[in-house]
């Protein structure tokens, strides 16, 4: 089975509006993108970042972190 290239999508928003998106083949690519885009857009206001398992629909990690 080929590997999904769109499977694991990280998305950030600043202020509830979509400003960057990313899909990577493996988990662990996207994953290691995640402190990148933290130390390069956190700083923008109400910024959020998700990563998604598009082929389970499966919310993977989000930052910040939620309560």
């Amino acid at each position: 089975m080929a590997e999904n290239p769109d499977r694991f999508h990280l998305t950030l928003s600043s202020a509830g509006e979509p400003v960057m998106q990313g899909w990577w083949p493996l988990e662990a690519t996207a994953r290691d993108q995640l402190p990148v885009w933290v130390g390069s857009w956190g700083s923008l206001p109400d910024a959020r970042i998700t990563l998604v398992d598009e082929e389970t629909g499966t919310v993977l990690t989000t930052w910040p972190d939620e309560a």
